[in-house]
């Protein structure tokens, strides 16, 4: 190969092509020397060229190549000392993924070779090449044609955020081509458009599409990676998930599949996993981290041999080092500016948060995201969790976050399925969680709300098994939560019965009905509109397959319209998605009629003694005059007024509707023990009758 190779410089890092040539640049404080390898093919044992790096400033190795151009293969080699016991993991034996690489191509092959060690003794060296073995970086072509892409920037209070994955959405949907289904051009397929835009959501939240690899064991046992939660790469679109080739092609399928979403006015939010890598424990393999400068990554635990792992996967990233940090801020910048995304989900956030251990919510990466120009413009979402000693930080991510409410999806599956509850608990949940967010100067916006993600039990199996039944994943059916709080109404799974279907039915549009007419942000689990079922598997991370892929063909219909109706009214109504708290308290100008009201089924207003009691039924107003919020132009803004009324009883149950100053005439809008709503008028202290396991809506006419 005719190179001609300058100095380079140290920034930006990575592989960045500028039409005439390439810059190389790798960060690796403890490397005594680096080598750039490149590559003619995927599968060589032996790269075409190795490069030694001379250049070195502030810890970063750098150089230039003229003439190279997009699509080359590249790796590195890092030489330094093997000393697991003073952290130092060097083996330049081993072929080393770019931490920056705009894309990876190629599957990782598990042979002995990529593992620091011999399986025979897990002190020893492994000097085995792992060229063969190990994916390239590539170099990419960043121009694109975005047009005029603009953002959608829509409100957290009108947001319908849909959670869903690239290759199970579409995998068995017949109306797009096989060639293109489960891959990043079957989500902007006119197809899916068409029924994200019927179903009304506003915000689709991808499951993690960072680069990552089937791990062996998951292969041994004919399973796979699939929900991608073991990054290996935090700048590269997942290969897998292209039609169109793998060695660049990725990057530009992700950015067209982001502008035709934008051209039909969808948010687009990633789930990332900035918490761990896929390079696992001290036994796990080397292909990146590890091997460039393992005691600044990651987390080492006194002995330096073993990683902290507040995860559950083997390892920690460093988070509180300022070259990881930058990482992690240069990954989100690039996923903003570069593939044009509207936001994040943060996996296991508190992670991030915890300083030297413990969880500390003013750590370097709240300051820096707070600080930083780009980031903090998007919308941020935290998993306020991790598996770690005081990891469980619901409620305590600072302004400008939100967050998964695992509060609410647990109160309000409890509620349902007939449990003991403080009434206080219900009333705070459908509220957007005050208890939570308010003292903290939050408004309801921060309580991502939702009954079912990913991660867990579909709302067709949270109503149709007591028990999850995980044997398909190889664990004995000892992975996933125990703690579910669903119900199956006399019979474990699929059943004849028309009486259990029928009360399963009615519960999935009671949830579902809880989930939008509650305050905060709801996020539905794609498929759950449809009835979707994993068979009682509550943890199908592994399950690349029918389990986890949305049937189409067996679609429930009847609870897809049901959904869109919810979703509109909704969307419709911004009594129902205020910006700030309800307070229970009349407005100046509404005489007696307060904000939010609560109500008992013989329609006498709830007391402060009921707050502790366990009130299976109960109803709530909710004012449409006092919303607070007023237009560009400072008109305020009006809204219906609605009577919500909920029944967990098994029996029907007579409610007697508030007289007095609230309305005259109510109109039926909402019946869950019915698919199509009949519009009945009830009139002020009349009495109606819920079915056992139901809601009715009611609105007043006035205003309708």
């Amino acid at each position: 190969m005719n190179m001609i190779i300058f100095h380079g410089k140290e920034y930006p890092l990575g592989a960045n092509w500028d039409g005439k040539g390439v810059n190389f640049a790798l960060f690796s404080e403890h490397a005594i020397s680096v080598e750039l390898c490149l590559f003619n093919h995927l599968n060589d044992e032996q790269e075409s060229e190795r490069i030694t790096m001379i250049e070195r400033t502030h810890h970063i190795w750098h150089c230039y190549i003229d003439n190279l151009k997009p699509g080359q293969l590249y790796g590195y080699r890092v030489h330094g000392p093997y000393e697991p016991t003073n952290g130092l993991r060097f083996n330049p034996n081993k072929l080393l993924i770019d931490p920056y690489a705009k894309a990876i191509a190629g599957p990782m092959k598990w042979d002995e070779a990529v593992y620091g060690h011999y399986f025979s003794d897990e002190n020893s060296f492994n000097e085995k090449n792992s060229a063969a073995f190990i994916p390239k970086s590539v170099v990419i072509n960043p121009y694109f044609e975005w047009e005029q892409d603009k953002r959608p920037y829509i409100p957290y209070h009108q947001t319908v955020i849909y959670e869903l994955h690239i290759k199970g959405f579409t995998k068995l949907h017949p109306e797009i081509p096989e060639n293109i289904r489960g891959t990043y051009a079957a989500i902007y397929h006119p197809a899916t458009i068409q029924y994200l835009r019927d179903l009304g959501v506003t915000t689709i939240e991808l499951m993690p599409v960072h680069h990552y690899f089937d791990p062996q064991e998951l292969i041994d046992r004919k399973l796979s990676n699939y929900w991608g939660y073991d990054t290996a790469g935090y700048f590269a679109p997942h290969s897998g998930y292209c039609s169109s080739g793998i060695t660049g092609e990725q990057v530009s399928e992700f950015k067209q599949m982001v502008k035709e979403l934008h051209k039909e006015g969808f948010e687009v939010i990633l789930d990332v996993v900035y918490n761990h890598t896929a390079e696992g424990n001290h036994c796990g393999p080397i292909f990146s981290f590890k091997g460039i400068d393992n005691p600044v990554y990651y987390r080492l635990c006194e002995d330096k041999v073993r990683y902290f792992d507040y995860t559950g996967t083997g390892n920690t990233l460093n988070a509180y080092m300022p070259e990881v940090l930058r990482l992690i801020m240069d990954s989100l910048r690039y996923w903003i500016l570069e593939m044009h995304v509207d936001g994040f989900r943060f996996d296991l956030a508190a992670t991030l948060a915890r300083g030297l251990h413990e969880v500390n919510m003013l750590s370097a990466f709240m300051d820096i995201i707070y600080q930083d120009p780009i980031i903090s413009q998007v919308k941020l979402i935290a998993e306020p969790w991790d598996v770690g000693e005081g990891g469980y930080q619901v409620g305590k991510f600072p302004p400008g976050w939100a967050e998964w409410n695992g509060k609410f999806r647990d109160c309000l599956r409890r509620y349902w399925k007939g449990e003991e509850y403080h009434l206080t608990e219900l009333t705070q949940r459908l509220t957007g969680s005050p208890d939570l967010y308010e003292k903290d100067f939050r408004n309801p916006m921060a309580s991502i709300n939702f009954i079912t993600s990913h991660d867990g039990f579909t709302l067709q199996d949270l109503v149709s098994y007591d028990q999850k039944h995980n044997e398909a994943n190889g664990h004995q059916n000892q992975d996933g939560s125990n703690d579910n709080f669903s119900c199956n109404y006399g019979a474990e799974g699929p059943t004849d019965d028309e009486q259990i279907n029928s009360i399963r039915q009615r519960q999935k549009r009671n949830l579902l009905t809880s989930l939008f007419i509650s305050q905060g942000v709801p996020m539905l689990t794609a498929g759950d509109e449809l009835g979707r079922t994993q068979n009682g598997n509550n943890n199908a991370y592994c399950q690349d397959n029918e389990v986890s892929w949305l049937n189409w063909a067996k679609a429930d219909k009847g609870l897809i319209k049901f959904t869109q109706k919810l979703i509109a009214m909704r969307c419709g109504h911004p009594n129902f998605s205020r910006r700030q708290w309800l307070e229970g308290k009349p407005l100046p100008d509404r005489g007696d009629i307060k904000d939010l009201a609560w109500f008992l089924p013989d329609g006498q207003e709830v007391k402060a003694e009921h707050q502790t009691t366990h009130l299976l039924a109960l109803g709530f107003f909710i004012d449409g005059k006092s919303t607070r919020l007023v237009k560009s132009n400072n008109d305020k803004i009006v809204d219906n007024s609605f009577l919500v009324l909920f029944n967990a009883h098994h029996e029907p149950t007579k409610f007697i509707l508030p007289g007095g100053p609230y309305t005259a005439e109510w109109q039926k809008e909402i019946d869950t023990a019915v698919e199509e709503v009949d519009g009945k008028i009830f009139k002020a202290e009349e009495e109606i009758l819920l079915e056992g396991r139901s809601i009715v809506i009611l609105g007043d006419k006035a205003a309708l």
